[in-house]
């Protein structure tokens, strides 16, 4: 008995580890990519396009319907990430996209290719959540064909961004709280399993001296995630490599490596040291504010608290190099 592959729309900011997603996603049988949406974060939005449009030629992919989203969050400034590099590629050199984007922006591809598709979709953000937020507000009757979403993003422990907030929701936390209420299930793929999905050294020196680009490119990209999460590559000639974003489509692809709890979760949003943060609340009974009425309605959210990290560093590798 075979299975139709999951119908998936990736919304990324390309980025080192969006463009390991990216490579994963294409080459998995069991994921249908319908398009891709970009929005500005680990680099500027036209960057994103560019990164976007050339991962997915040195991929191989099909003819993936690419658009243009937001060009920053709803409210703060643009925001980059320096850890990816001047052009958010880690700086390889790659050559420019023959492929171009769609004539539509992204918050339309969105709408369109969700009501188009014939099974309920799957959308996978791995960036700022500002292009989900403006589509579940301009067009919420998309919510009627998501069949859940699954998003690379917040941290119950520790932030990346801030002591306390990661990165996307870091960038925007108005869109991130917008995401929450979006009424379909939701998957939390945040910092405490993002930063344990490491490729072993000698793996990912093979890739980089493989004789295929498209694997030479899984490799540099790899070779570029600092596993200790500074703020520099690595310089060490046989680094290991964190897979980062693709983590999340490794979630999507095999949802039984990941351990998840159903918990209540909130953005901060208030300015100050914790904007940003998504506060999970893991408590096994209500505490004095709630019993002094200070209740909250709260959405719950499938929060990923581990990972078989062994199970999905072999699952990308193995979907990545076959040929």
């Amino acid at each position: 008995m075979t299975t139709d592959p999951i119908p998936v729309i990736i919304d990324c900011d390309t980025g080192v580890d969006d463009a390991l997603a990216l490579l994963f996603a294409v080459r998995h049988p069991g994921l249908d990519v319908r398009a891709v949406t970009c929005v500005a974060g680990n680099t500027d939005v036209d960057g994103v396009v560019r990164n976007t449009l050339t991962v997915l030629e040195q991929a191989g992919a099909g003819d993936i319907p690419v658009a243009r989203g937001a060009e920053r969050p709803l409210i703060e400034p643009l925001r980059t990430a320096p850890v990816h590099g001047r052009d958010g590629m880690g700086d390889l050199g790659l050559p420019a996209p023959t492929r171009v984007p769609v004539d539509v922006d992204a918050v339309t591809l969105l709408r369109r290719e969700i009501l188009d598709s014939p099974r309920p979709v799957t959308l996978v953000p791995t960036a700022p959540l500002t292009n989900i937020a403006l589509l579940l507000r301009t067009h919420p009757e998309v919510v009627r064909n998501i069949e859940r979403i699954v998003f690379m993003g917040g941290a119950v422990a520790t932030g990346n961004a801030t002591p306390v907030a990661e990165f996307n929701v870091w960038h925007d936390p108005e869109a991130a709280a917008i995401l929450l209420t979006a009424g379909v299930p939701i998957t939390m793929y945040g910092l405490d399993v993002f930063r344990r999905v490491l490729v072993p050294a000698a793996d990912v020196q093979r890739l980089r001296a493989s004789s295929e680009p498209r694997l030479r490119l899984a490799g540099e990209l790899l070779a570029h995630r600092d596993p200790a999460g500074s703020t520099q590559p690595s310089r060490d000639p046989a680094p290991m490599g964190g897979l980062g974003d693709a983590g999340a489509l490794c979630a999507v692809a095999d949802p039984a490596g990941l351990t998840t709890e159903l918990l209540p979760v909130e953005v901060s949003l208030a300015p100050g040291p914790t904007r940003g943060q998504t506060i999970v609340d893991r408590r096994p009974r209500p505490g004095e504010s709630e019993i002094h009425g200070g209740a909250r309605e709260q959405p719950l959210v499938e929060v990923a608290l581990d990972v078989d990290v062994e199970r999905y560093v072999s699952l990308w590798l193995t979907t990545v190099e076959k040929p």
